[in-house]
């Protein structure tokens, strides 16, 4: 049972590093190192042959309490950071600190079994509160299950300048239509994609587009692309497209593969009004479907968006909505909230203008390899 709390211990580290919650993060790490030394520990010295075999026993436990007693200091300093965060990870922390001294008195050979059997009952329901509090309080958005105010907080927090553009939260329908009402004013703002984050402007308003460039930095001659929400879009729009076109199209939308085709009227039909002459090139537009709900509801509430990443022209990718706020949020109108995103680069991008006279190119290689994207193409030409 203790090997099995490490691995849980092990998990609830992952998920807070992916939350972007450092400290939650180190600290469950932390204990899952704790927790699987003292069971794997009591486990091989409980058991005569383990024992044996690894020569642990009495005189031959200095390794495991020098263990115990770094634990005991790394531990210490967790508890300071906990103090300012609330008082569940505090008490955590502590009651961390009390069976780290029973993995300590253990390699002694000086355990009192009902201490310690009293301390991990402890853990055990501070570890139950503090997942189900989390829970709770994740899913309804709101405070159902108290975690406690920080006993320490920083003088700067009372201080804090408000956020220079307006933030809502992703899994929020207000969040979602706040940014699409902005979007349809012919604001700018940062949104997460099934790569990473970007900079989106209504197609309907040419002057956001231009404002893109702006903000970036952007050269005028590098082109902006669209995103729609399916492909069914597409085909209501009736471009001039090949069977084999549309064959590939089918195999890679929605995905992170973005398909430069021929330009034409006939994306004005999709929607795309009076920024058709500042999105893509004179002949040609990569246009990309999503493979992210929030994104692709967004799409459906404004039309098609000119995308472009969220980062300052010639600067690594914004993998995470904090990246955006700090970097350009005071440029922006606002940036719809999402977490941590999915890729660490942007998308595939495949010139498919000549993919019936000479098959596909590369553009540019992302989050999808060229030769998937080469296998993908082939076994579309096949079809």
């Amino acid at each position: 049972l203790i090997l099995i709390g490490g691995f849980v211990q092990l998990v609830a580290g992952f998920l807070a590093f992916r939350k972007y919650d450092h400290l939650g993060g180190a600290a469950f790490l932390t204990f899952s190192a704790l927790w699987s030394s003292y069971g794997a520990t009591r486990v091989l010295c409980a058991a005569p042959v383990s024992g044996h075999l690894l020569n642990i026993g009495a005189g031959n436990t200095e390794g495991f309490t020098a263990g115990s007693v770094a634990f005991l200091v790394l531990n210490a300093f967790l508890i300071i950071l906990a103090s300012s965060f609330n008082v569940v990870l505090l008490c955590l922390t502590l009651a961390m600190e009390l069976l780290t001294i029973c993995f300590l008195l253990f390699t002694l050979q000086n355990l009192p079994l009902p201490f310690e059997i009293v301390m991990l009952i402890v853990v055990s329901v501070i570890c139950f509160y503090g997942a189900a509090a989390s829970l709770a309080n994740g899913m309804f958005g709101k405070d159902l299950l108290m975690m406690g105010p920080p006993l320490f907080t920083s003088s700067k927090k009372d201080s804090e300048e408000p956020l220079p553009c307006v933030c809502p939260k992703s899994h929020l329908t207000s969040g979602l239509r706040t940014i699409a009402e902005l979007l349809n004013t012919g604001a700018v703002c940062g949104v997460p994609t099934d790569t990473v984050y970007a900079l989106a402007a209504s197609c309907k308003h040419p002057e956001a587009i231009e404002k893109v460039y702006r903000i970036k930095d952007r050269p005028q001659e590098k082109p902006i692309c669209i995103f729609i929400s399916n492909l069914e879009q597409l085909r209501a729009a009736s471009p001039p497209i090949s069977p084999l076109l549309w064959e590939f199209m089918e195999n890679v939308y929605p995905g992170g593969i973005g398909c430069i085709i021929r330009k034409g009227e006939w994306l004005k039909k999709l929607g795309v009004g009076a920024g058709y002459s500042r999105v893509g090139t004179q002949d040609s537009i990569m246009i990309r479907v999503p493979d992210l709900t929030v994104l692709v509801h967004l799409i459906d509430m404004t039309g098609p968006l000119a995308i472009t990443s969220a980062n300052p022209s010639g600067e690594v990718d914004s993998t995470h909505h904090d990246m955006v706020i700090s970097r350009l949020g005071h440029k922006l109108e606002g940036v719809l909230c999402d977490g941590e995103s999915d890729e660490v680069v942007a998308s595939t991008v495949v010139n498919c203008t000549k993919i019936d006279e000479s098959g596909i190119t590369i553009v540019r290689e992302g989050c999808i390899p060229a030769g998937k994207v080469m296998q993908i193409f082939e076994r579309a030409k096949n079809r």
